[in-house]
């Protein structure tokens, strides 16, 4: 909140930068989308700060998917002369093969629900540029998932501050608000820790069984 109104009279302009980057740039990984897209409706909606609630629905829904359309752009553009090198750190020979294919399944879906994860929808919009998904049904879904998202969150946040008791406790709103958005991104990271050590596991008694036919579970 002290973000926004340390932006002062340009306000709409610090909202969009920082919608626009996290959706397309590789510093938006550290950048709060979700938190501002939610302080900046529940602002508007109690007259905190100038822009009304619909103007700031619509700057945030455009700059989330200017972002995307920068973040495609820098991925099909720098991704696979660095991905395709023998030598490449980011990606290994092939794997972006695998990212073609896996857009060429499940893009669509990915694409929209991306954007309701913090650091997916900064890193899926560059991988999709670098897997070459076909760019007209990729601006489709990523203006969808940019309506749903942006101007989702904002409306909510602009909700919230109807209610007398959220305007008049705004930072514990937000307190509550920060931890739904972390637990939200920490569930699908535990969950992935979970299947990769069970794989391992499975793996490791896979070996011991084949190395040792005798031996049962």
């Amino acid at each position: 909140m002290a973000i926004l109104h340390w932006f002062g009279p340009f306000v709409l302009l610090g909202v969009f930068v920082i919608i626009f980057a996290e959706c397309g740039l590789l510093i938006g990984v550290i950048l709060p989308g979700d938190p501002t897209l939610f302080t900046a409706g529940l602002l508007a909606a109690t007259g905190a700060i100038s822009p009304d609630l619909a103007l700031v629905c619509l700057v945030v829904t455009v700059a989330s998917i200017l972002g995307n359309m920068c973040g495609y752009w820098i991925g099909a553009k720098v991704g696979p002369p660095l991905f395709d090198r023998p030598n490449a750190k980011l990606l290994r020979k092939g794997q972006v093969e695998q990212v073609e294919r896996f857009f060429d399944t499940y893009g669509t879906r990915a694409i929209v629900l991306a954007r309701f994860i913090p650091l997916a929808r900064t890193l899926i919009t560059l991988i999709a540029g670098v897997g070459r998904m076909d760019p007209k049904k990729y601006f489709i879904y990523s203006a969808i998932g940019g309506v749903l998202w942006a101007t989702g969150m904002t409306l909510l946040g602009g909700l919230l501050g109807q209610i007398p008791w959220v305007a008049d406790n705004i930072d514990t709103m937000l307190l509550i608000m920060l931890g739904v958005i972390a637990t939200v991104s920490i569930v699908p990271i535990v969950n992935e820790a979970i299947k990769k050590r069970r794989t391992k596991e499975l793996a490791a008694t896979t070996a011991e069984i084949t190395a040792d036919p005798n031996k049962t579970a």
